[in-house]
Formats: structure tokens, C-alpha cells, sequence
């Protein structure tokens, strides 16, 4: 039986990103595109609950999903899909997705769900936020994916992909890797607007990385495609043996 593979992302259906990585995986399935109608960067792992959640079927293949990345992954494996695709694919996000920035990202939240439903789940994030360089970035996301069919993915893991800007410096080729860390400067933008009143913008400046060795950004800073398992039990299972020796009094 031919692969069925669901492709989403947080950037909405008309992203160039999406539309590379469509082109990039054709032939290597039946592809079903179900995305959100509008950009929904930063909204991390966020479900629409008890609201109505409007569909458009484009076509049967091509579907618009009126809420979050993880709201288009639920939907299409449970609700819209004649069965349970065999890969999800996130992405290309319009830039990074690294360190602590996994947390917020779209992208890598309908992987996270796809991981949750047990399905094998990668997403993928261009440094280069224009995606200019389709046909490079369209084929280094099509080998990932085509390493992944044939190997699979480790049980409660996906895999977080980050590629380089090839207009910058020729790709080396592809490190495993950790997550990095990060820190922001002037995060938040305030305006007064009247008497006891405040707004706000979150934005800032560039982040400033820890340029650790064996880490994501380590990766794609000496020109090498970042692939980074997430897995989803965060648990600190050091912390569990240090926090075995306090008293607490009940």
C-alpha cells in the first residue's frame, strides 16, 4: 500500500514553505495537505476546545483548517483523513525553530501531536525565512523524509529539522543533535495609551545563542542540516532522586 502522508504546518495554507514542501515530497506518497487558513506562529500546542471548527475542503487532497497546527493534525487524522497517515510533516516554517523556541512553535507542535497519536512525526524550519533557495531546501526536506520512511522514528520522539541558509554558505551536510538555548533582549514593547491603561507588543531583538558544542544552532552555524529527536517526557529524572531526600510536612 502507498504511504499516506499529512503535511501542515503553522504559517497557513498559502505558504511558500508549504508549498516547497509539497513539491519536495511528491512521489514518495499520497500527500494530503491540511492547514491552517491563517498564520498561527507561536501558538504552540494550543487545541481549539468546544468551539466550532470550520473546514474547507479545497479538494481530496487539499484541505483549510479554521484554528491551530495541532487543531489541523487532530482533525485530519481522526475526522478528515480515510485513514491513519503512515508521517506527518510540519513545515518549512519561514525560519528557525531552536532551543527553548520549540516550545512556542506551531510547527513543531502539530509533530507533537502527531507524536502523541502515535503517528511518526518531523518537522521542518528554513533559516533562510524566504525560502528563495526552493530547490535546495525542497531536497535536503525530501532525503530527511526519505531516511524516515525507511527507519522510522524512535517510540514518543520526533524529530525537529532546522536547515541552513544555502544562499549564506554551501550545506555540509547533517548533524544529530541537541537542543540549544537562547536569550532575548527588550522582549516587550510598551505604549501608554491613556490613564491606567498599558499596551504591549511582545517582540525584541534578535536572540543571543549559547554556542555550545553538539547543539541545534551549534549545527547550522557551521552549515549543517540540525536534526534534533524531541521526546515527550520532559521529565527530569535527576531531579526525581535529589527530590527523593526532601521532608515535606503535611
Amino acid at each position: 500500500m502507498q504511504k499516506l502522508i499529512l503535511i501542515t504546518n503553522d504559517d497557513g495554507i498559502r505558504a511558500p514553505g508549504l508549498k516547497v514542501l509539497a513539491a519536495a515530497l511528491r512521489g514518495l506518497g499520497t500527500l494530503v495537505t491540511i492547514a491552517p487558513g491563517e498564520e498561527q506562529s507561536a501558538s504552540s500546542h494550543s487545541l481549539t476546545i468546544r468551539e466550532r471548527i470550520r473546514v474547507e475542503h479545497v479538494s481530496k487532497h487539499s484541505h483549510v483548517v479554521w484554528g491551530t497546527p495541532a487543531d489541523c493534525v487532530l482533525l485530519g487524522v481522526q475526522g478528515i483523513m480515510s485513514r491513519e497517515p503512515d508521517l506527518i510533516v510540519s513545515g518549512i516554517n519561514h525560519g528557525p525553530n531552536m532551543g527553548e523556541d520549540v516550545t512556542y512553535s506551531g510547527t513543531v507542535a502539530a509533530a507533537i501531536e502527531g507524536t502523541i497519536l502515535g503517528i511518526p512525526s518531523v518537522a521542518f524550519s528554513s533559516l533562510q525565512r524566504t525560502i528563495e533557495s526552493a530547490d535546495e531546501i525542497g531536497s535536503i526536506a525530501r532525503a530527511i523524509v526519505t531516511a524516515v520512511l525507511a527507519n522510522g522514528v524512535p517510540k514518543e520522539t520526533l524529530l525537529n529539522v532546522n536547515i541552513p541558509d544555502p544562499a549564506i554558505s554551501p550545506i555540509k551536510g547533517v548533524k544529530i543533535t541537541k537542543l540549544g538555548s537562547r536569550s532575548y533582549g527588550n522582549i516587550l514593547n510598551a505604549e501608554r495609551s491613556s490613564p491606567g491603561e498599558e499596551n504591549f507588543t511582545i517582540a525584541g531583538d534578535e536572540p543571543v545563542w549559547k554556542d555550545d558544542n553538539g547543539t541545534d544552532i551549534a549545527a547550522v552555524r557551521m552549515g549543517y542540516v540540525s536534526i534534533t529527536p524531541l521526546h515527550l517526557d520532559l521529565t527530569n529524572y535527576k531531579a526525581i532522586v535529589e527530590m527523593e531526600r526532601w521532608r515535606f510536612e503535611l
